[in-house]
C-alpha cells in the first residue's frame, strides 16, 4: 500500500473481505487487523495521562470527520482534511519531540533483550539502603536514591557531581542531610558504587498525581517510566518511604514492604528464591500461632 487514503477507501476493506477469498487469506487478514488494533490500544494507553494523549484526541477528531466527509461526498473538506492529517502527522512530530522520545525510551524499558543482566546489589547494600532510610524517615530528611539496573543511567550520570564510593548507610545519611553541598538532586547508584549525587531526573508528565508529592516523587516516576532503575525516596514532608519501578509507583510503604521490594528487585534470583521460602515458612507459623 503506497497511498495513505486507501484506509478511508470502502472498496479497499471490500477487497480484504471479500467472500471468494480462501480461508488462509481471510485468516491473514484478521491477523493482521488484530495486529495493528492491538498495537494502536497500547500506543493509547501508553499516552494516557500525558501531553501526547491531545495529539491521539485530535488526529482521532481529524480521522472521524475525514471519513464522515467522505460519505457524505464533501470533496473539498474530504481534501483539506487529507492534507491536515498527512503533514500534521509531520507537525506532531516535531511539536511533541520529547514526549515521543520518552515514549521511545519507555517502549525499549519493556524488554532487557539487547541489555546485560546484572546480578544485583549484595545483602550489605540493602541493609545500607534501609538503615539509613529508617533513620532519615523518622527524621523527615528528604532523599532520592536511583538504583541502576539493567540499563545504563549514563544520561543521568553526567547530570550530577561524581562521586565514585562505597555503599554505606552513614555516607547516605551524611549525603542528604540538608543544607550540605550535595543533598540537593538525586543518588545514582552504579554496581557497587555510588556513582554520583546532585543529579537530575526526568519528571513525570502524567497527570492524576496526588498533590501530597513533591518534585522528588514526580522525578522517581519519570526515571522509572524510562528505564529500569529501582528509585528509592524519602518525603521530606511525611517523612513516608516509596519506591518506583518500571512506571509503578509505591507509595507510604511500611519497612517490611520495603525490605521486600528490595530483595525481589536486587537479589540474586537464588537468594530470592530461599528467601521466599523462609517468608512463607515464617508466615505459615506465624498463622498457626494465631490460630491456636
Amino acid at each position: 500500500m503506497t497511498d495513505f487514503n486507501q484506509f478511508f477507501n470502502p472498496e479497499f476493506w471490500q477487497k480484504i473481505f471479500e467472500l471468494n477469498q480462501s480461508p488462509l487469506r481471510l485468516a491473514v487478514a484478521a491477523l493482521d487487523l488484530a495486529i495493528v488494533s492491538f498495537f494502536l490500544y497500547q500506543a493509547i494507553r501508553f499516552v494516557q495521562g500525558t501531553k501526547l494523549m491531545t495529539l491521539v484526541r485530535g488526529v482521532i477528531i481529524f480521522v472521524f470527520i475525514r471519513i464522515i466527509a467522505g460519505l457524505i461526498g464533501l470533496t473539498t473538506v474530504e481534501w483539506l482534511l487529507n492534507q491536515v492529517i498527512t503533514y500534521g502527522v509531520i507537525a506532531g512530530v516535531i511539536i511533541f519531540q520529547p514526549e515521543i522520545r520518552r515514549a521511545l525510551e519507555g517502549l525499549g524499558r519493556t524488554t532487557t533483550l539487547f541489555t546485560p543482566t546484572k546480578k544485583g546489589s549484595l545483602d550489605g547494600h540493602i541493609s545500607a539502603y534501609e538503615k539509613s532510610f529508617a533513620y532519615m524517615s523518622e527524621r523527615k530528611i528528604g532523599a532520592l536514591i536511583a538504583i541502576e539496573q539493567g540499563q545504563n543511567l549514563n544520561e543521568f550520570v553526567s547530570s550530577g557531581i561524581r562521586l565514585d564510593a562505597d555503599i554505606t548507610s552513614e555516607l547516605i545519611i551524611n549525603i542528604f542531610i540538608p543544607n550540605t553541598p550535595l543533598h540537593d538532586g538525586a543518588v545514582i547508584v552504579q554496581g557497587n558504587k555510588i556513582a554520583v549525587t546532585s543529579a537530575y531526573l526526568p519528571l513525570t508528565e502524567k497527570s492524576g498525581i496526588s498533590k501530597q508529592f513533591g518534585t522528588r516523587h514526580r522525578a522517581a516516576i519519570g526515571l522509572s517510566e524510562v528505564s529500569d532503575a529501582l528509585i528509592l525516596v524519602v518525603s521530606e514532608e511525611t517523612g513516608g518511604i516509596s519506591i518506583a519501578h518500571n512506571g509503578e509507583f509505591f507509595a507510604d510503604i511500611s519497612k517490611e514492604r520495603f525490605h521486600d521490594i528490595l530483595s525481589e528487585i536486587l537479589l540474586p534470583k537464588i537468594t530470592k528464591a530461599g528467601r521466599s521460602a523462609g517468608f512463607l515458612r515464617r508466615k505459615r507459623e506465624t498463622e498457626d500461632e494465631n490460630g491456636k
